[in-house]
């Protein structure tokens, strides 16, 4: 790592006395962006961005068993120091970042610091105990005072019932563009939420380094002018179960019965969470803003050189549901044999057993179904070069989880994809933690499911290799569920991707225009083209990426494969090209061996992009293009590959149908 950090000149602090008040103010270090902070009986901060306040004087503040944190705050020392480091990124989509900001602390007398970063992309702020004992937190004031008349993209939870109904929820679901003043009565919304500003200005509200802490939801207050942190407080009593109340019995998820009157208890020595806001002028920077990665604690992990990403082959999505083979496919020995064949054939390391291996019902993940051979299949999977990794539901797995770690990592399990969590309470936050330092022991890997959206987890724990928390492709199977994903395709990366990888699950090969999408469970297709999901492989991050279609599909259609496993997971470098929230994305991804892939996605409106190809290397390229089809407004599977020839500052035009999409490899000639 390399690092510059010192104290700067203590004129840039501007402390300011006023009416008993005293003010301090920090800059980004290319000045655009301003952090004033204000010290009276309320502690508030403000930020500006090019001249333009985007948060009012907005209140922050904990009532702990210490005393007040934020109230009446008495200042005993301030200062600030620039920070500026690169680091290594060992499975990130850019190989090396770089953390750099001005830093404001204000050291307070009863032992706590607030502590607030200007960067070019944004700011964040947290507080830092300093006593070595244990902290309880009963409540936190977390204000954000947008001002009058804005509009949001809110993903609201699910479900509206009372809080703790809404505390339990896959943190799964569309944005609502609305004026915060029509926000839905009573209707909390997760992270990352973004506000919209006149001119273009986008202000994107999240955390990171969220461990010992529950997560934060937002609810609009003061007329709909601000946003206030809403937290689930800590759980007393649980018990197997859902909220659904079709669910009476069993299920792969915890629910809590009652809660203690705090939100969190604090080890001693621990931090509490940055309150992280993304600023943009642009629409595309959005999509590589890395204030959460930077802001989370360095990774924990010496040695990474046993983490493998790579695509998965997953057998959920498609129902298993195979043809051309002489057994009956389903979770049986079999079918993952045919799948650990494909995926051998097709260079992908891993395959997936999802739900069914184990019996649900017996409370136990050693309880696997007779039609199962575990040793067999890992077995098998070794002399292919396969690894298998395993769903766990959330219950199953929390109760005996070392013992799981310790007996499948023996048996040769490669990692774990986690289920049905449900929760972002201190313990479920802590649980996150936990589970990824266990798996680091076994050299295994995670994928979190059903659960939060990621708050620089996969910075600490490099070994997390993917996280849910987006409404992904899954979604278009079940005929009791409708929405418009392709639209979502083109919004959430600006949003939900400013958190860190998803785990989307795409890779349909049976395609759907508008009006011929239909919702099949067994048989499932995707809304929009061919092309556009053969680009999402590039444009999201994703660095265990699930093929989510069923072998025989994929070997139907083995042009399209070949480009799909091809595609590398982690990245060199990443470099947004144009984009607009809600319409479209081209972005450009280097590869560590120096070919570049790029991939576009558009809205159900067709459109035409001039592919500017100034940002490659002197040389000629070869390019291989899969871009949609002459017909693939009326088939979305119609597509054309091509060949060709490209070099540095040449421009491509391509026509994308409506909800299509393109991708291009570029390899060095």
């Amino acid at each position: 790592m390399r690092s510059r950090i010192f104290v700067l000149l203590a004129v840039l602090l501007l402390p300011i006395s006023v009416s008993g008040q005293k003010k301090y103010r920090v800059s980004s270090p290319d000045g655009n962006l301003s952090v004033e902070v204000c010290v009276s009986q309320e502690l508030t901060w403000q930020l500006s961005f090019k001249g333009r306040v985007l948060l009012h004087e907005s209140p922050i503040s904990l009532d702990t068993d210490w005393g007040p944190m934020g109230t009446g705050m008495r200042v005993k020392k301030a200062k600030v120091r620039r920070i500026d480091q690169v680091f290594s990124t060992p499975v990130y989509k850019r190989a090396e970042e770089r953390d750099f900001c001005n830093e404001l602390t204000l050291e307070g007398r009863d032992g706590y610091d607030v502590v607030l970063r200007a960067y070019d992309n944004g700011a964040a702020y947290r507080f830092v105990p300093r006593r070595k004992k244990e902290l309880t937190v009963n409540s936190e004031t977390a204000t954000f005072r947008i001002g009058e008349g804005r509009s949001a993209y809110i993903p609201y939870v699910r479900k509206l019932g009372d809080y703790e109904t809404q505390f339990f929820n896959t943190f799964e679901n569309t944005y609502s563009h609305t004026p915060l003043a029509d926000w839905e009565e009573g209707r909390l919304a997760f992270l990352p939420l973004m506000v919209e500003y006149p001119g273009g200005v986008k202000l994107c509200i999240t955390e990171s380094d969220l461990q010992h802490y529950p997560g934060m939801y937002l609810y609009p207050t003061e007329g709909a002018d601000a946003l206030s942190g809403v937290f689930a407080r800590y759980p007393a009593v649980m018990r197997q179960g859902s909220h659904n109340p079709d669910v009476t019995v069993g299920g792969h998820n915890q629910v809590v019965v009652s809660r203690e009157p705090f939100l969190a208890r604090v080890p001693a020595g621990s931090v509490l969470p940055w309150r992280v806001v993304a600023v943009s002028a642009n629409d595309k920077e959005l999509l590589d803003n890395n204030l959460v990665y930077i802001l989370a604690q360095p990774s924990r992990l010496e040695d990474t050189s046993w983490i493998r990403p790579g695509m998965v082959a997953w057998d959920w999505l498609s129902d298993r549901n195979l043809t051309g083979v002489d057994f009956v496919s389903g979770v049986n020995n079999d079918t993952y044999r045919y799948y650990i064949d494909f995926a051998a054939a097709n260079g992908i390391p891993y395959v997936v057993l999802d739900d069914g291996w184990y019996d649900a019902m017996a409370g136990s993940a050693f309880a696997v179904v007779p039609q199962i051979d575990l040793p067999a299949l890992v077995a098998y999977g070794k002399e292919k070069g396969v690894g298998l990794m395993l769903w766990l539901g959330y219950y199953v797995f929390q109760k005996d989880m070392e013992r799981i770690f310790s007996e499948y990592a023996a048996l040769g399990i490669a990692g774990f994809k986690l289920d049905a969590i449900g929760r972002d309470d201190q313990l479920m936050n802590e649980f996150y933690y936990k589970s990824a330092e266990l798996a680091s022991r076994y050299h295994m890997v995670v994928d979190f499911h059903g659960g939060a959206k990621p708050a620089g987890i996969f910075r600490t724990w490099p070994n997390v290799l993917n996280v849910e928390g987006v409404h992904g492709l899954e979604q278009l199977k079940n005929p009791s569920y409708s929405c418009d994903l392709v639209t979502y395709d083109v919004t959430f990366p600006f949003i939900r991707g400013i958190a860190g990888p998803v785990d989307y699950t795409q890779g349909a090969m049976r395609n759907a225009t508008k009006d011929s999408f239909r919702q099949i469970w067994s048989n499932p297709m995707s809304q929009g083209t061919r092309c556009r999901q053969i680009a999402e492989y590039v444009v999201f991050e994703s660095p265990l990426n699930m093929l989510s279609d069923t072998p025989s599909h994929y070997m139907q259609e083995q042009e399209c494969t070949d480009f799909l496993t091809a595609v590398p997971t982690v990245w060199k470098q990443t470099l947004p090209l144009e984009a607009a929230v809600g319409e479209y994305i081209v972005i450009a991804r280097e590869a560590s061996c120096g070919s570049w892939y790029v991939g576009g996605l558009t809205s159900w409106e067709e459109r035409d992009v001039q592919l500017d190809f100034s940002f490659l290397g002197e040389g000629e390229y070869r390019a291989t293009v899969f871009e949609d089809g002459v017909n693939a407004n009326r088939n979305a599977e119609d597509y054309r590959k091509r060949c060709l020839e490209v070099k540095k500052g040449d421009v491509m035009p391509i026509h994308l149908a409506p909800g299509g999409g393109f991708a291009i490899k570029l390899e060095r000639l």
